[in-house]
This record gives structure tokens, sequence and C-alpha cells, in this order.
């Protein structure tokens, strides 16, 4: 019987170390039917010279007797290396014996990758310790790795291996033609988590979106501080303070800072008009005057006033609006030095300087000095009052007297006087109310020069003069 064991350990032996069922997880693999080496010869002659026992088979192999000779030393570094057993049922029926061989895995402790070869645990090691591993010959540029070594290389030879199989256009990396093919399927997959719901076909373009809804402002101006959403709007900015304009007109010499703005004056002088509406045909020379065009149709007044909760359509008119809260008054006549919260109010006290009055009446022939104003006059004449109220349908010959007719009904008293507090619902009465304060009397009587703080006040005075004229009378 012991003499059977050893026949058949000794077989065994070189038998499965043919097949390579005992090497190491690192060593080198040799093929069925490979010719020996030297090594492996001398270890056949010393089994022969010395036959193992049952017992001993086991006790060698625990010692790692059948290891393959080539295994590399444990490399140093972060890394850990775990021992994971493989168990191997012997053939044949006679022995039913288990033999454990021990697998080496390399663990990465910086990420947790596992590895079962060193020589792929140490590049991947490079990546956290920030090695460079290829150098490029055109520039000298060091690059991580054969494949970003390939891409960069690119940016040299201009090549452009990913060809757009509908339109034909070449880009040098496939992420970009992906990218690309979006435009031609109209697939957005990105969508915003929000409640807007916006979709996008970049990730990039998502996260920058995501910046309206969270507010945040990652890139700032070294010169003045200011914040931006966009790298790109960064950019433009700071051309600010360069005080570059590279983009000039052909026709007129004007410079511009911006590609967009020089593109948007061009068609002042083209007259092109290439964004048109889908609802009633009009076009537009800028998209921007398109979107708000299109406002009037859906009705969207997405400017809202945080004082009185007031929408409006367009955020230059929020502003001009605010204004009304702030009592801000930035228009100020270079003649008498008058203030006016906006502008069209300050170019019409300055054409009352001038006493040009070229609008006129076909009615009557009175004489305006804005087209707006005569256009109010003339409803006076056609009694048309085109300005209705939703709640009681009221009508009124200008929009104005409309807005403050709503007042009536919402009860919003958005004029407040900055001396003590008291609101109005209309400007005129905060200004009215304002001369208590200032003792301000504006209105002087012709007759014998008393003066007063309103208007209505001279009118009623005005009766007592000419009631002394019908007694004399």
């Amino acid at each position: 019987m012991v003499g059977q064991f050893e026949g058949y350990s000794l077989e065994i032996a070189k038998d499965e170390d043919a097949k390579g069922n005992f090497r190491d997880g690192d060593g080198p693999q040799r093929q069925e039917g490979s010719h020996a080496t030297g090594e492996d010869l001398r270890n056949e002659e010393d089994e022969k010279l010395h036959p193992l026992s049952p017992d001993e088979v086991r006790n060698e192999d625990l010692r790692g007797n059948f290891r393959n000779q080539g295994r590399r030393k444990r490399p140093k570094g972060s890394h850990m290396v775990e021992k994971r057993d493989k168990n191997i049922p012997c053939q044949g029926g006679a022995f039913q014996e288990v033999i454990h061989t021990v697998e080496e895995t390399f663990k990465c402790l910086e990420c947790g990758m596992n590895f079962s070869d060193e020589i792929q645990y140490n590049i991947h090691s490079q990546i956290h310790s920030g090695k460079k591993t290829d150098q490029c010959l055109e520039c000298g540029k060091s690059i991580l790795g054969r494949a970003e070594l390939i891409r960069h290389l690119r940016t040299h030879t201009g090549e452009k291996p990913y060809s757009c199989s509908d339109c034909g256009k070449s880009f040098s990396e496939k992420s970009d033609l992906v990218q690309h093919h979006r435009t031609h399927s109209g697939e957005n997959p990105f969508i915003c988590s929000e409640e807007c719901g916006k979709r996008f076909s970049r990730s990039g373009h998502l996260l920058e979106h995501l910046r309206i809804h969270t507010g945040e402002k990652p890139f700032e101006c070294s010169e003045c501080g200011k914040r931006f959403n966009r790298s790109g709007h960064l950019l433009r900015h700071q051309v600010t303070h360069r005080g570059e304009k590279p983009f000039e007109c052909a026709e007129c010499g004007k410079k511009y800072s911006r590609s967009s703005h020089l593109q948007q004056h061009q068609r002042t002088h083209t007259g092109q008009k290439p964004f048109e509406c889908s609802e009633c045909g009009k076009k537009f020379s800028r998209s921007d005057y398109l979107q708000q065009h299109q406002r009037t149709h859906t009705g969207q007044k997405p400017f809202e006033c945080s004082e009185c909760g007031k929408g409006f359509s367009q955020s230059g008119n929020l502003q001009q609006h605010l204004r009304i809260h702030t009592g801000e008054k930035p228009f100020e006549c270079s003649e008498c030095g008058k203030r006016f919260t906006w502008r069209d109010q300050l170019q019409q006290h300055q054409i009352s300087h001038t006493g040009k009055k070229p609008y006129e009446c076909s009615e009557c022939g009175k004489k305006f000095n804005l087209n707006a104003n005569l256009l109010q006059h003339q409803r006076t004449h056609t009694g048309e009052k085109p300005f209705e109220c939703s709640e009681c349908g009221k009508r009124f010959g200008h929009s104005a007297s409309l807005q403050q007719h709503r007042r009536t009904h919402t009860g919003e008293k958005p004029f407040e006087c900055s001396e003590c507090g008291k609101r109005f619902g209309h400007s005129a009465s905060l200004q009215q109310h304002r001369r208590t304060h200032t003792g301000e009397k504006p209105f002087e009587c012709s007759d014998c020069g008393k003066r007063f703080s309103q208007r209505g006040t001279l009118q009623n005075h005005l009766r007592t003069h000419t009631r002394r004229k019908h007694v004399t009378v």
C-alpha cells in the first residue's frame, strides 16, 4: 500500500506540475507539452531519490514545496496582500485528500481595487502618486498612461478618427462623437432633477443649468471679485477690465468686446431679422426680443416684485417698478436739476425746456410734445377706452388709470412716505402728502399771489375771486 501511494505521489507531482495546477498566481504558466527546465529535472531527480510518505506530502504542501520558484517578493508600499485558499480535489478514487494552494491578491488602500498581478498593481499605484509614465516627443509633456498619450498626440497630428455617419463630421475623441450624434437624434438624456425638468444633451450643460437653481457662482473675477456661474461668462467679463474690443464693424468701425454683440449690431445695417414669432409671424433682430414678445401671447410674467408681488414679463420693467418702492430717481435734468424715476419721464420733461410740441391733434389742433400724449388725447374725441378692469368690467382710456383703479379692489398702497411711513395708492397722492412735511406750495393765485400746496385748493380759492367780480357788477 505504501509503495502504491509513493508511485501515485510521484506521478501526481509530475503530472500536475506539467499542467500548472501548482503554479503560483503571480508566476509564469507552463503550457502542456512544453520542455522541462534543468531546474525542473533536478527537482524530479530529487523526488526519485527521496520518495514521500502520505504525511510528508501534506506537510511539504503546507510548507510550499510545490510552489513555483519564480514568485516575486511582496512589494512595499500602500497596499495589502490578501491570501485566498483554493480547494483542488486530487484525481483518483483511492486518495480523497484536498490540497490547498494560496493565491496572493494586491489591494490598493487608496481606492480599494484588487489586483492579482503585482505589475498591474504597480501601474495602478502611479495614478495615486501622480507619477507620469509616458512623455510626448512633440512638446515634452508627461502623460499618465499610454491611452492618454495617444489621445494627446492627436492635438499635434490633427487626427480625427471618429466620423459621424450622418453628416461626415470627424472628431478626435469618441465621447465628442457620441455628444454630436445627439444633435441628429434630438436625444437629451440628462434631465434636471429640480422642479423645471429641463433636459440637456450633455452632462456639462446640465451642471451649468443646476447652478441657476442653487445660485452657485464658483468663478470669481480676480480684479473686482464679481462671481459667475459659468467660466465663459467670467472670461467675457474680464475683457471689460482690459478694455479690449477686438470685434470691429466693417460698415461703421464701431468696436465690441464680444463677437455676438458685433453680429447683433451688424443687423442694424443689413436690416436682417432672423427670429420669427410662430404665433403672429412678427420678426426680430435679436432672440431676446423674440422671447420678450412671446410673453405677450403666453401672458407669462416670470419676474416678480419682492415688495408687492406684482409680476412683469421683462426684467427691465421690474427694475423700473422697484424704484416706486425705493423712491430712487436716477435720471436728472441737466437744465434744472429735476430728477425722474424713468428715462422717458426725463425725455418728456426736457422738451418742456425747448418748448417744442411737434405732435398736433387733427380734430382740435392741440399740440403735444410726445406722440404718446397725442394718442391719449385723441381718445377724448373717439371715446375709446381699450383698458378694461377684469374685476368689475369698468373701462379706461389710459393704462395708468386702469392700474390705479385696480388698487381699489386689491387695497394695494405701494407708495410710502419716507418721513412718516404713511402709504398711498397713487404716486400723486404721495407727492401731495410730502408737501405737508416740506411746506412747499407750488400753486400760486394769479390774482392775489397767494400760494397753495395742492392744485384743488387753488381752484377752490379762484372761485372766491370770481364771486366777488359777479357781486361788483
